[in-house]
């Protein structure tokens, strides 16, 4: 009986409410992320800026958020108050998103309408909206370790936030169905307009979910308790000898490869190379979340523990492999075939995403005095991979694609934007699953109390 009533404040597995209340914190973030690798691209080359030119500008924005991550992770174990950085955060992320797909803010100012002054302009209101977004995300992703020791627990919050993501992105494209059907563009101003729309709906509503999270959460009991016992903020040097934690940034890396490379090259995929309709651009990426949502859902019910974490990641890496491959060789002709490509895509996505981010909590323990460090430097290990990536795909994209597909048929078979969707997904989870084999995660039953109450009736 002692030995129940003093796990109490930190193993007692948790409610479903405070499952949900954490689970929408992450929206604004979501939402706003989602519009950045699905559009953004697609948006500065539709204004005028090259291929390469829009590849900087998304790179300044993930270089930036890999660095703040870490700055904010640091400074997060040091002093705690995870509301108030998630607070400042999504107000940075308000304020500027809406500057990071408006126009050119300096080129009005100096009334210069050169390439150079845009791309700049562009990337240096990226770079401040990934600032706010790093705050954001670094303090609610290392409020998970920090809410409860129960592992169920933590991937049951994980999973929630997850299926939040999924709700994030199909209220964008929502929006953007809208926005496009009432807004037509038929100039550059128009398609100022239009992003400038979406992006003002996506705060908006984004912002509601940040108010709901910040009134329904409290700040973890037990990261306060932490300034009174022996759970002392732990080093860096601390996780750099532990091998768990290089095969956890790698697992993480690789998934967070897959799903921002894969989303955003779909909407030229459908369109460019397989030349789908245009409501193809909205539901092909629709099916993909609702299954992901569904998906994530579902993993919120399953008892935990390390063994679990890796076949489920194992399986959607699996399912991912096949899918890339069915991508690479999907001929035109059949393009319908997407639809169903799409439904294994979002189970997939959602399988290694919440089993990557559990294993975040796995590698953390108890040890929750560097929580933030962790999910601050897997956050920019993950930043500056996708930016990079992004970059080199986008520096090699020609200019106008669907020339380039009647002129050269043979060539457009294999284009960057079907590597991006089909080939780099696909190798990284291969790796990603590779890794995880080796990973020692524990596989006994402490780590499966179920939680205190089911999140389905």
């Amino acid at each position: 009986m002692t030995g129940g009533s003093e796990e109490d404040p930190f193993t007692k597995p948790i409610g479903r409410w405070s499952v949900f209340f954490y689970g929408v914190g992450h929206m604004l973030n979501d939402i706003t992320a989602s519009c950045w690798f699905t559009y953004l691209l697609l948006f500065l080359t539709q204004i005028g800026l090259s291929p390469r030119d829009a590849a900087i500008v998304m790179l300044s924005g993930q270089v930036a958020d890999g660095f703040a991550t870490i700055f904010t992770g640091e400074l997060i174990d040091r002093f705690g108050h995870f509301k108030i950085w998630h607070a400042a955060g999504s107000l940075l992320v308000a304020i500027s998103f809406s500057s990071v797909f408006g126009g050119c803010l300096p080129c009005s100012i100096l009334h210069n309408d050169s390439l150079t002054l845009e791309t700049f302009s562009y990337s240096m209101f990226a770079a401040i909206f990934n600032i706010g977004w790093a705050a954001t995300q670094v303090s609610h992703m290392a409020m998970v370790n920090c809410i409860s020791l129960n592992s169920t627990s933590r991937v049951a919050l994980a999973s929630c936030r997850n299926a939040f993501t999924m709700v994030a992105n199909l209220g964008l494209y929502a929006i953007a169905l809208v926005v496009f059907g009432v807004i037509k563009a038929g100039s550059k101003e128009d398609t100022e307009t239009q992003y400038r729309w979406i992006a003002y709906s996506s705060i908006s509503i984004g912002c509601c979910f940040v108010i709901i999270f910040l009134m329904g959460t409290k700040e973890p009991r037990l990261r306060l308790d932490v300034k009174e016992t022996s759970r002392v903020r732990v080093p860096w040097v601390y996780w750099f000898r532990k091998l768990l934690y290089y095969q956890v940034a790698m697992v993480y890396l690789l998934t967070r490869l897959v799903l921002n490379v894969s989303q955003a090259y779909l909407a030229f995929f459908v369109i460019d190379d397989l030349q789908m309709d245009q409501s193809a651009k909205a539901l092909v990426p629709a099916i993909i979340y609702i299954c992901s949502f569904v998906v994530s859902v579902l993993l919120q019910e399953i008892p935990w523990n390390g063994r679990r974490l890796k076949a489920y990641y194992t399986a959607g890496g699996v399912i991912w492999i096949f899918c890339g491959a069915a991508i690479l060789l999907l001929p035109r002709n059949i393009s319908f075939f997407m639809y169903a490509i799409s439904v294994f895509i979002g189970i997939a996505n959602a399988l290694m995403m919440v089993t990557a981010i559990s294993m975040q909590s796995v590698l953390i323990g108890a040890e929750v005095g560097g929580c933030a460090f962790v999910c601050g430097s897997l956050s920019f290990l993950d930043k500056m991979s996708c930016g990079l990536a992004l970059y080199v795909l986008q520096s090699h994209q020609s200019t106008s694609p669907r020339t380039q597909l009647n002129n050269h048929q043979q060539s457009a078979y294999l284009s960057v934007t079907r590597y991006g969707l089909g080939l780099v997904p696909a190798f990284c989870s291969f790796v990603g699953v590779t890794v995880t084999f080796f990973m020692e995660l524990g596989a006994d039953g402490s780590l499966s109390k179920p939680l205190l109450d089911p999140l389905l009736e």
